[in-house]
């Protein structure tokens, strides 16, 4: 059974910043493209970052810069470091592993959320 695990989401000033994380079981992490999402109220669910099985980054515009996604493939986790936060950060991330070719498969973790607020 897959499992994706987040946790460090919490309460953080704006300018602050947090380092969500992300255990994975259940799969041959190493293999898989894994990517931090975020929902915010009211709105789509749309891709913060991602990095490839080989550690080859793909970056959202609005935040390059501020966050960095990381994988420790022997801890079979991902990492998600945010500074600079700002209020419209506010959302709840989730945490995906997806295989980067046929069969495609693709996993979800429950969420985290990360509220930023003075």
């Amino acid at each position: 059974q897959v499992q994706l695990v987040e946790s460090g989401g919490g309460l953080v000033q704006p300018g602050g910043s947090l380092r969500l994380s992300c255990a994975a079981s259940g799969l041959i992490f190493n293999i898989y493209n894994m990517g931090w999402y975020r929902q915010a109220p009211g709105k789509q669910r749309e891709l913060v970052e991602s990095i490839t099985s080989r550690g080859k980054i793909n970056y959202t515009d609005s935040m390059k810069g501020r966050f960095n996604i990381s994988r420790d493939n022997a801890k079979n986790t991902v990492y998600l470091q945010m500074n600079s936060l700002k209020t419209e950060d506010t959302a709840v991330y989730y945490c995906n592993a997806r295989t980067p070719n046929p069969p495609l498969l693709e996993y979800w973790g429950q969420g985290t959320q990360v509220t930023v607020s003075s």
